[in-house]
C-alpha cells in the first residue's frame, strides 16, 4: 500500500475508484459481534479444537504483504487485534480491492475465525471484509512515536491514536472522577449543579471571562468557583453537596494553569475545617488504591506515600522552618519586608502584611512540599471567606495542600456571620478599587443569604487536572486535559 508526497490526492482516487465500483466508502452502519478485546478473550476460553467466529472492526494499524497472504493489524477502543487475509479465502478481486484501495488509517470490519498463529499471536482468520470509513489523510509520518508537542496537544485525535499510554491517561483520569462520585455518594454527599453563567463571579480571587447576554441585556461571567452558589444550598437545608464540573480564569498559561479547568467543590454543614483534612487524606487515599492499586504513587521521580495523616504545619511554622522568620514577630507590613530583605529571599513588596506572608509562602515553601502536606492558618488579608480563628483574629481556619510540590486544593471552616462577611467584602472592593483586578466583589445577595442562617460548615475545593496529573505522573496540565487552551500558532 505504497504512499507518495500527495497522500490525499492519492486517497481521493481510490475512493472515486471505490464508489465506482458501487462500494460506499462511508457505510450508514457496522455490524460487529465482539470488540478486539472480547474476541481474543472468547478465543481464551473456547474449548481446544472449538471453532470461534467473529466480526470485528477497528482501524487499520499495520499491513504486511506478502504475495498472497497478508497480516494486518486494527485497533479499537478496547485494545487491537491481528488479521489474517487470504487471497484463496477472499477471492482474487476482494484481495486485490484490500491490497490497493485499503490504507492505513481506514476504519474496516472483518468477518473470520479466531486462531493462533505459528508465533502464537491470537488473530482472525478473515472470509470476508467490508470498508468503513475512509480516510482521506495518513496518520503522521513516524505515528507510532509521535511526540511534536504542537501536533499533539492540537490535533489530540492524532495523539491517542498513535500513543496507547496517552488514552490510558484519560482512561485512568475517567476512573478517578467516577471513583471520587462513588465515595461522595456513599457518604451521603448529593451533586448538585449550579450556574456557570453567573451575573457577578466571586468564590476566588481570580479575573474572570466576561460576555452578555442579549435577551437579558446583561454583562454575565463565566464562573471562577462554585463554592457562593454551593453555599447558598447548604443555606437552604442541605446538609453535605458537591459539584463536579468546569471553572473558568481569565489568567496565564503554563504546565500549571489552564484557563478552563475541572475542579470539585463540596460542603458539609456543622463541620470546619478540620473535618475537611480527613476528608482530604480519606478521598486521595481511597481513590488511589481503587484506581492505581496502592497508596504509594511515583511523581517525577519522587515516591510520595497518601496514607493518611498527612502532615499539617501551620503557615507560621512552615515559613519558620525554611527562612528563619517568624512572621508572627514582625506584624507589620514594612517590618516583614526589610526581614525578606535581610534575608535575601525572592519575593517582591506587597500592599498588606498578609500578601507579603502569602508571597513569602509561595516563593520559599511551596517548592519543597513534596510529601502529602496541609498547610493552615492563613492571613485574614487573603482569606475574605473563611472564618477567624477564635485566639488569633488576624489569621483564619483555612488550609491549602501540596503533593508533589503542587498546590492541590483550599479549604474553610466558612465564614457565616453576615456582618463580618459583609466588611470582608467592602475591604475586597477598596483593593479593587486600589488596583487589584483579583479582588472578590461584594455579592450582596449572598450577604442576604448569610442573613437568613449558615450553619458552622466546612467547604473543600481541589483541582481534578492536578490530582490526574499527580496519579499518571504528568508534569503538565496539557497532559491530562484533552484539549487544552493553546497560543495562537505561530506561522512561518
Amino acid at each position: 500500500m505504497p504512499e507518495n508526497s500527495d497522500h490525499r490526492a492519492l486517497r481521493i482516487a481510490k475512493l472515486e475508484r471505490l464508489r465506482a465500483r458501487g462500494i460506499d466508502p462511508y457505510p450508514a452502519r457496522a455490524s460487529r459481534t465482539h470488540t478486539t478485546a472480547e474476541a481474543i478473550a472468547a478465543f481464551e476460553r473456547a474449548a481446544e479444537g472449538e471453532r470461534v467466529e467473529v466480526e470485528v472492526a477497528g482501524r487499520l494499524m499495520s499491513a504486511r504483504v506478502m504475495g498472497k497472504t497478508t497480516f494486518g493489524h486494527i485497533a479499537d477502543g478496547s485494545g487491537r487485534i491481528q488479521l489474517y487475509l487470504r487471497k484463496d479465502d477472499l477471492g482474487e478481486e476482494a484481495y486485490e480491492l484490500f491490497r490497493r484501495d485499503i490504507d492505513l488509517g481506514d476504519h474496516i470490519a472483518a468477518r473470520g475465525y479466531m486462531f493462533r498463529t505459528r508465533t502464537g499471536e491470537v488473530s482472525v482468520h478473515v472470509e470476508a471484509f467490508e470498508l468503513l470509513a475512509k480516510a482521506l489523510r495518513p496518520l503522521p509520518e513516524k505515528w507510532h512515536g509521535l511526540r511534536d508537542v504542537e501536533i499533539r496537544y492540537r490535533q489530540r485525535y492524532l495523539d491517542l491514536i498513535a500513543n496507547p499510554e496517552v488514552r490510558q491517561v484519560f482512561i485512568t483520569r475517567t476512573r478517578i472522577i467516577s471513583a471520587i462520585r462513588r465515595f461522595l455518594d456513599e457518604r451521603g454527599f448529593l451533586e448538585v449543579e449550579t450556574p456557570v453563567l453567573q451575573p457577578l463571579y466571586g468564590g476566588a480571587a481570580a479575573r474572570p471571562f466576561t460576555t452578555y447576554h442579549n435577551a437579558l441585556d446583561r454583562t454575565l461571567y463565566l464562573r471562577i468557583a462554585d463554592e457562593l452558589y454551593l453555599k447558598r444550598l447548604i443555606v437552604g437545608g442541605f446538609d453535605r453537596v458537591y459539584e463536579i464540573g468546569r471553572n473558568f480564569r481569565n489568567e496565564g498559561i503554563s504546565t500549571e494553569h489552564n484557563p478552563e479547568f475541572t475542579v470539585i467543590e463540596l460542603y458539609q454543614a456543622y463541620a470546619d475545617y478540620g473535618d475537611m483534612m480527613r476528608l482530604v487524606e480519606e478521598i486521595y487515599a481511597t481513590v488511589a488504591q481503587e484506581v492505581l492499586g496502592t497508596t504509594r504513587i511515583t511523581y517525577q521521580g519522587n515516591v510520595i506515600d497518601l496514607t493518611p495523616p498527612w502532615r499539617r504545619v501551620t503557615m507560621r511554622d512552615a515559613i519558620l522552618e525554611l527562612t528563619g522568620l517568624d512572621i508572627e514577630e514582625h506584624r507589620d507590613l514594612e517590618d516583614l519586608w526589610r526581614q525578606a530583605q535581610e534575608r535575601k529571599l525572592p519575593v517582591s513588596k506587597k500592599t498588606t502584611w498578609g500578601k507579603m506572608v502569602e508571597e513569602i509562602f509561595g516563593a520559599c515553601v511551596e517548592p519543597e512540599l513534596m510529601q502529602p502536606t496541609f498547610v493552615l492558618d492563613f492571613p485574614l488579608e487573603v482569606s475574605p471567606l473563611a472564618k477567624k480563628k477564635p485566639d488569633a483574629p488576624h489569621l483564619v481556619e483555612r488550609f491549602e495542600f501540596y503533593i508533589g510540590t503542587l498546590e492541590s486544593g483550599n479549604a474553610f471552616s466558612e465564614l457565616n456571620d453576615p456582618l463580618d462577611q459583609r466588611e470582608r467584602f467592602e475591604a475586597q472592593r477598596r483593593e479593587a478599587e486600589a488596583g487589584d483586578e483579583e479582588a472578590h466583589p461584594v455579592d450582596e445577595d449572598y450577604v442576604i443569604a448569610l442573613e437568613h442562617g449558615l450553619p458552622p460548615t466546612g467547604g473543600l475545593g481541589f483541582g481534578i487536572d492536578r490530582m490526574v496529573m499527580l496519579y499518571t505522573d504528568q508534569p503538565s496540565i496539557r497532559e491530562v486535559i484533552l484539549f487544552p487552551q493553546l497560543r495562537t500558532r505561530e506561522e512561518p
